[in-house]
C-alpha cells in the first residue's frame, strides 16, 4: 500500500538522473518524493535520456524534465545562492559523474546542477549504482570519500550478483528525509519497546493482544528520520528498516533485553510502547486437551517501565504509554511515578492504525489524533 505522508511538506528537490540502467527506477523515486509531499523536478543527461525517456520523469514529476542548462540558468535558480530548491539528489550516480563532481567538472547537466549546489552550500545526496569493479576502483572510492568530507551524504549501493546496485526506494527516501529534518536528534540515542508479547498457556498456544506494533514502528521511524541511532525491541519476526532490531516474545524477554541494553549504555530515550503483558498464565506441559472446561491461573508479571526508571543507568526521558478506559487517571500516577511524559489513549486505538492521544506531561497536555505516522511526528515534537 502506498502510504501519503507529510515528512516532505513544502520542500523541493531536484532529482539529477544519469546514465546508469537504474535511471529506470527514476520513475517510481520520483513518485515515493511526491507521496512525502515533496515538489519535485526532474534533471537528465544525455545518457539517461538513452535509458529512460524524459517524458516519463515529466510524468512522474509534473514539471518539464530538464535535459539542458539553457539561457535561464536553471542551475542557478534551483540550487545556486537562494535559489528555489532545498535538496539536489543525484540517483543514480555514476562512477563518471560522482568523480566529475568530485573534480569539479561539469560537463552535464546534472554535474553543473552539482557544481552549483555544493558551491552555495546546499544539501546534495548521491546514490551511486554501478558494476561492483567500478564501485571498487580506487579513483571511485577516493572520490566518494572526497565528496563524504564535503558533507555530501552517501547512500550507499545495494551489492549483489557483482553489482553495487542502487540503494532501495524507501532507504532513499528515508536518506532523503533525515536530511531535510536537520537531524535535530543527531547524536541521541533511543531505546523502543513496541507491539504484542505472546506468553506461553502450553505447548501451542499463547495468550496475547490485539496490538499490531504499528505505533513504535512509527515512532522508531521517526526517530531515526530525525537523526538518532534507535533499538526497537519487539516480537515481529520482520525487521524495521534503518533501525536496530532487538527480538523480544515475551513479557520476560522483553525485560530481560530492555535492563540488558540500559545497562550497555545511558539512553537519551526511553519510549514504552509495547503492549506488555500485565499477566502470564502458569504454563501447561504439553497441549491443553480440548472439549474441556479448564482454569487457568494469571500470574503478575513486574511493570518494566518502573524497573527502567529505576535502573542506575536510567535513561534521560521515559515516556509511557497508558491504554484503557481512565487511561488519563493512570497516566497521572506514572508521571509522579518519574515518567517525564505519557500518552494516554482508549482501547479504540489497539491495533488501529489511527488514534487519538493525550501526551501529557506534568505541566502541559498535548492532544494528538490522526494515523500513527502523524501521532509519531506530534509526539517527538513534543519530547525533544
Amino acid at each position: 500500500m502506498n502510504t501519503i505522508r507529510t515528512t516532505l511538506a513544502g520542500k523541493e528537490i531536484v532529482l539529477g538522473i544519469t546514465g546508469s540502467i537504474a535511471a529506470v527506477d527514476g520513475v517510481k523515486l520520483a513518485h515515493a518524493l511526491r507521496r512525502c509531499g515533496a515538489d519535485v523536478q526532474g534533471v537528465m543527461t544525455d545518457a539517461a535520456c538513452g535509458i529512460l525517456h524524459p517524458d516519463a520523469i515529466t510524468y512522474a514529476t509534473g514539471h518539464e524534465t530538464l535535459t539542458r542548462c539553457g539561457g535561464l540558468v536553471e542551475h542557478v535558480t534551483y540550487c545556486g545562492d537562494g535559489g528555489s530548491a532545498d535538496l539536489l539528489l543525484i540517483a543514480p550516480a555514476t562512477a563518471n559523474t560522482i568523480c566529475k563532481i568530485a573534480h569539479g567538472i561539469d560537463d552535464t547537466p546534472v554535474t553543473t546542477f552539482a557544481t552549483t549546489a555544493i558551491g552555495s552550500g546546499m544539501p546534495v545526496i548521491l546514490v551511486p549504482a554501478m558494476h561492483e569493479s567500478m564501485y571498487r576502483h580506487p579513483g571511485v572510492c577516493a572520490c566518494l570519500e572526497t565528496l563524504k568530507t564535503w558533507g555530501i551524504t552517501v547512500v550507499d549501493p545495494r551489492i549483489e550478483e557483482g553489482k553495487a546496485k542502487i540503494a532501495n526506494i524507501d532507504t532513499i527516501v528515508h536518506e532523503t528525509e533525515r536530511v531535510l529534518s536537520g537531524m535535530p536528534l543527531r547524536g541521541k540515542s533511543v531505546l523502543i519497546t513496541s507491539g504484542p508479547c505472546r506468553e506461553r498457556l502450553d505447548d501451542v498456544r499463547v495468550l496475547t493482544t490485539r496490538s499490531s506494533g504499528r505505533m513504535g514502528k512509527e515512532l522508531a521511524r521517526e526517530a531515526s528520520r530525525l537523526g538518532a541511532e534507535v533499538w526497537l525491541v519487539h516480537a515481529d519476526t520482520l525487521s524495521v528498516p534503518h533501525v536496530r532490531n532487538v527480538y523480544a516474545e515475551s513479557a520476560g524477554g522483553m525485560r530481560e533485553s530492555i535492563l540488558s541494553l540500559c545497562a550497555e549504555q545511558t539512553f537519551d530515550y526511553y519510549i514504552s510502547a509495547a503492549a506488555i503483558s500485565d499477566f502470564a498464565p502458569a504454563p501447561y506441559e504439553g497441549k491443553i486437551p480440548s472439549g474441556q472446561t479448564i482454569s487457568i491461573d494469571l500470574l503478575p508479571r513486574p511493570k518494566i517501565i518502573q524497573d527502567v526508571m529505576q535502573a542506575k543507568n536510567r535513561p534521560k526521558k521515559v515516556v509511557g504509554f497508558k491504554l484503557g478506559w481512565n487511561s488519563r487517571e493512570e497516566a497521572r500516577h506514572l508521571l509522579d511515578a518519574g515518567a517525564d511524559m505519557v500518552a494516554a489513549n482508549t482501547p479504540d486505538a489497539l491495533g488501529a492504525e489511527t488514534g487519538a492521544y493525550e501526551l501529557m506531561t506534568t505541566e502541559t497536555s498535548v492532544h494528538a489524533e490522526g494515523t500513527k505516522a502523524e501521532v509519531a511526528e506530534i509526539l517527538w515534537r513534543n519530547l525533544q
